[in-house]
């Protein structure tokens, strides 16, 4: 079931304009989700609750590798694409290369971009692109208490 959920930018881009004409919304969220822990859930389930559908769009482990640096991500991007689509709150996925997540939103055309509480809805780096079309964007999840850095760095101790 997870597998399905997973597929290219053209074939997401037809999945979302079927959603769409039906009447349905979409939901963009986005990130590395190298070792997923509760604040990664809370911030998924948080964003579905805002549309209809929730897409989630996964750095690939070249574009995470320029994010955090030599030795991330430690679970390949394959993997943590299964991972987020066996979650039941995620309808699709798809990995992408670049260090933002622009040309994802300029393909979909989400009605919502969805960040974590690390960022406010002002400073979402998408910000603009999103409201030149129309969409809107917003904060899910619960505060930035979790981290997969955290977790890695406790494991070094």
């Amino acid at each position: 079931m997870s597998a399905r959920k997973i597929v290219g930018l053209d074939e997401l881009a037809v999945r979302c304009a079927k959603v769409r004409a039906e009447g349905a919304s979409v939901a963009l969220a986005n990130g590395i989700f190298d070792l997923l822990h509760v604040g990664h859930v809370r911030y998924l389930q948080g964003a579905r609750e805002l549309a209809d559908r929730l897409v989630v769009a996964i750095n690939s482990d070249a574009s995470a590798r320029g994010l955090k640096g030599p030795g991330r991500p430690v679970v390949v991007e394959g993997e943590r694409a299964e991972i987020i689509a066996a979650l039941e709150c995620v309808d699709d996925v798809v990995i992408f290369d670049e260090p933002n997540v622009i040309s994802i939103i300029r393909a979909l055309r989400p009605d919502v971009h969805v960040k974590g509480t690390d960022y406010t809805e002002e400073t979402i780096p998408e910000r603009e692109e999103v409201a030149a079309y129309g969409g809107r964007v917003a904060i899910a999840g619960d505060p930035k208490d979790h981290s997969t850095s955290a977790i890695l760095d406790s494991l070094k101790s």
